[in-house]
């Protein structure tokens, strides 16, 4: 088993939190460097360009040996044949990919309902556009993303409604669980009244919930809990009561 290294600021579950999940359901032993001895330090050391290979723009990333690999989708393309957590064939190794992508532009819309004007900013700084902005998410984002994902989840037939790619678990279920436990979080109302037209990506939440290894994961201290540093931030005012 190759020594896994994973890059992600300590404290929040962030991006790096989809590779936790597939760490942990693929059984692999890895190490989550920031949150030991050297802590977000190791972070911005290899940010700046000294820890080999191509230097990440900013975490997640992963070091396996003297390999460096950035981006959240990226590194999953490379684990999930190694976790045994995507089909063998080319085509579904593409679809998981596409699918983990699309993700990828999920979290960015999720994370700017609360930072629309920008990262460098503080919520407190941009309450009103926050407001607009997450009303707008609530209202056509988040249920042409959740019903695009439904409608994938049904579309496989090899999966009979359970999984996104093939016939088994993969990556990208985990993923999904990863946003709907995150939405469950952060829009609990909104996604409270959606959930009557998602019924397989929320029974999909709960059969990988019910997963022995994700399971453990769930109920031990390596499962940071959400907060509001991380992309899915609970503030009542973006999730009012219709």
């Amino acid at each position: 088993m190759p020594r896994y290294e994973l890059f992600y600021w300590s404290g929040i579950q962030g991006r790096g939190e989809f590779v936790r999940l597939a760490f942990e359901e693929g059984g692999a032993k890895y190490i989550d460097v920031a949150r030991g001895p050297a802590g977000d330090d190791a972070i911005v050391a290899m940010m700046g360009g000294k820890g080999g290979g191509p230097r990440p723009f900013a975490p997640p990333f992963l070091r396996v040996g003297r390999l460096v690999i950035a981006q959240t989708a990226n590194i999953l393309q490379y684990l999930g044949p190694r976790l045994r957590l995507v089909p063998a064939d080319e085509p579904s190794r593409l679809a998981a990919h596409q699918h983990q992508l699309t993700i990828a532009d999920f979290v960015v819309e999720i994370h700017d309902t609360h930072h629309p004007l920008g990262p460098t900013l503080y919520y407190e700084d941009q309450k009103q556009a926050a407001r607009r902005r997450a009303a707008e998410f609530v209202k056509q984002r988040m249920p042409r993303f959740l019903g695009y994902f439904e409608a994938i989840l049904g579309d496989n037939r090899r999966g009979k409604g359970r999984h996104a790619v093939g016939g088994a678990l993969t990556y990208v279920d985990l993923s999904l669980f990863q946003i709907m436990e995150g939405l469950a979080y952060a829009f609990p109302r909104s996604l409270a009244r959606m959930r009557r037209r998602i019924p397989k990506l929320a029974a999909l939440r709960d059969a990988v919930a019910a997963r022995p290894r994700i399971a453990a994961y769930l109920a031990s201290p390596r499962r940071i809990p959400f907060n509001e540093a991380g992309i899915f931030r609970h503030y009542p005012e973006l999730d009012p009561p219709r």
